[in-house]
């Protein structure tokens, strides 16, 4: 999607402070932070919301999760746990109309 910020992050048309990149995944410091560490796992792929997931996003989706076992090992405020959050539709918080997963670790500024 082109107008697509996350899309522009994953393909470096924006800026972002990236945590963690692989083939389907960018990962990315949120701009407005809810936690010491709060990140943004996004997938490459466009996928406005929870609500659009397919089942050819399965394993795409089950791979999503195993990111933030990842971010656990490089971030130590993330040592003694973390929440993961999706917001979906504008309803439930969500700002932008592509799908990503909130990684929260460290003291909390309220609930997301």
């Amino acid at each position: 999607m082109e107008d697509c910020i996350f899309c522009k992050i994953a393909n470096k048309q924006e800026k972002a402070e990236i945590v963690y990149e692989d083939e389907e995944f960018v990962v990315f410091k949120d701009i407005n932070p809810k936690a010491d560490i709060h990140l943004l796992i996004v997938p490459k792929k466009h996928i406005e919301s929870v609500n659009e997931l397919s089942e050819e996003d399965i394993e795409l989706i089950g791979r999503m999760f195993l990111i933030p076992k990842r971010l656990k090992e490089k971030f130590p405020e993330a040592k003694d746990g973390y929440n993961l959050v999706f917001n979906v539709g504008k309803g439930g918080g969500q700002i932008i109309n592509h799908l990503h997963l909130h990684f929260l670790a460290g003291k909390r500024y309220g609930w997301p």
